[in-house]
C-alpha cells in the first residue's frame, strides 16, 4: 500500500517534537534508561515523520505490555560472541531493537571505516522496527550496506508461494546508498507483498486491503486487514510471487541461519516474544572504486532513471527513500497523522505506566 502523507481528516496530528517527547516520557516512566527511551523515541516518532505510520507509534501499547511481562530486557547492551576483525556476530539480549540496534551499527560502521567492509551478525533482539533506520545510519556515515531481517518466535504471517498458510514472516530487507549533498537513497520493504503493520492501520481506519495481499484462514483470497489479527488467523501473501517468498526465505537463512540464532520453524515460536535477527554487510566505497567516481555515477544513474517520462496517470519517476523525503517535508508542516485507535493506544500506555495526558493535544 502506498505511502499516505495526509493520513483522514478524523486523525489527530501532532508536531514531530512533541509527539518525541511525548513517546520518551512514556519509555522513561516504563523503566527504560534515558539514552534508551531517547533512542525508542526518535526511532518511532521518524518512522512516522516518513510515512511508515506500520513501524512508529502505533507499536508502543504492544511495546509496554511487552515491558510489563517481562519479555523485553531494558536497557541491555550487545555482547560480542564472535569477533575475527571484519566479521562479528553480536547478541541483543533481548532488549529494545531501536536502542540495541544503534549500538551495533556504532560497531559496524568504525569496523567498516578501518577496515572497508563488515559482515555483522545481530542476533537476539526485540523488534528492530524500520529496517531502513538502519541503512540510513550508515548511509549518513558515507558508508554502503545491506540488511537482511528475519523473524523468530512468532506466528508465522506469510504464505510461501503457491502455499495456502503462513510458513514465513515479513523478513525485511533494505539497502542504504549514500549521496554526496542529498538524502541518501533507502530501498526498505518487507519481502510480504505489505507489511503486517499496515494492515493493522488500515483496519483501524475502516479501509480494505487491494486485491491480491492477503488469504483468509481457509487459504482463499480477502481484502479484510483483520484476517491477519483475528483467530483463526489468515495470512499475507509475499511481494512478486516466487520472487518475494524466494527472497524472504533467504533473509530467514541468512539472518537466522549465519548468525546462530535459528530460522523458522515449529522450535523457533513461543508466541509474544518477538525476537529480529540480523544480517548486516557495510561497506566503504572509498575502498572499492573510489568516492569520486562512486558520487558521480550515483547521480548519474540516478538522472537517468528519474528522465523517464511517466505513465499517463502515475506521479514523477522517484528513486528509492525520496517518496519518504516528500512525506517527510509535508508532515512537518502539517504535523503528523495518528488515527484515533492508535492515539488511544498511546494513550492507554501511557496511563499503565502512570504518565498523563499530553499537553499539546
Amino acid at each position: 500500500m502506498a505511502l499516505d502523507p495526509s493520513g483522514s481528516a478524523d486523525d489527530v496530528r501532532v508536531c514531530r517534537e512533541d509527539l518525541q517527547s511525548y513517546v520518551r516520557e512514556i519509555f522513561s516512566a516504563a523503566g527504560c534508561g534515558e539514552r534508551e527511551a531517547s533512542l525508542i523515541a526518535e526511532h518511532l516518532v521518524l518512522a512516522n515523520l516518513l510515512g511508515h505510520d506500520s513501524h512508529g507509534v502505533s507499536l508502543i501499547k504492544l511495546y509496554v505490555r511487552m515491558v510489563r511481562e517481562g519479555k523485553i530486557n531494558l536497557d541491555a547492551r550487545v555482547a560480542n560472541v564472535m569477533d575475527a576483525g571484519s566479521m562479528l556476530t553480536l547478541d541483543a539480549g533481548r532488549g529494545f531493537g531501536q536502542a540495541l540496534g544503534h549500538e551495533a551499527m556504532q560497531i559496524g560502521i568504525e569496523r567498516a571505516r578501518r577496515d572497508g567492509s563488515v559482515i555483522l551478525a545481530l542476533r537476539n533482539s526485540h523488534h528492530l522496527a524500520r529496517i531502513g533506520h538502519w541503512a540510513e545510519l550508515c548511509a549518513e556515515a558515507g558508508l554502503v550496506s545491506i540488511h537482511f531481517v528475519n523473524v523468530l518466535h512468532a506466528v508465522p504471517t506469510v504464505a510461501p508461494y503457491a502455499g495456502s498458510d503462513a510458513r514465513l514472516n515479513t523478513n525485511p530487507f533494505a539497502i542504504g546508498v549514500p549521496r554526496a549533498d542529498k538524502p541518501p537513497m533507502i530501498l526498505d520493504f518487507a519481502t510480504s507483498r505489505v507489511a503486517q503493520g499496515k494492515m493493522r492501520i488500515a483496519m483501524n481506519r475502516g479501509v480494505q486491503a487491494p486485491t491480491g495481499y492477503l488469504l483468509d484462514e481457509f487459504g482463499q483470497p480477502s481484502v479484510d486487514p483483520s484476517v491477519v489479527y483475528r483467530s483463526p488467523l489468515g495470512t499475507l501473501l509475499p511481494f512478486g510471487e516466487h520472487k518475494g517468498a524466494g527472497l524472504g526465505f533467504m533473509c530467514d537463512m541468512l539472518a537466522g541461519a549465519l548468525s546462530g540464532a535459528g530460522t523458522l520453524h515449529e522450535g523457533h515460536m513461543e508466541q509474544e516474544v518477538y525476537i529480529n535477527n540480523m544480517l548486516s554487510i557495510i561497506i566503504d566505497p572509498q575502498r572499492l572504486g573510489g568516492m569520486d567516481s562512486w558520487c558521480s555515477e550515483v547521480e548519474a544513474g540516478a538522472a537517468y532513471v528519474k528522465a523517464s517520462p511517466p505513465r499517463e496517470g502515475m506521479g514523477p519517476v522517484l528513486v528509492p527513500g525520496e517518496l519518504e523525503q516528500s512525506v517527510a517535508q509535508q508532515r512537518a508542516l502539517e504535523g503528523i497523522p495518528v488515527d484515533r485507535e492508535t492515539w488511544q493506544s498511546i494513550l492507554d500506555a501511557a496511563q499503565q505506566v502512570g504518565v498523563g495526558l499530553p499537553s499539546f493535544v
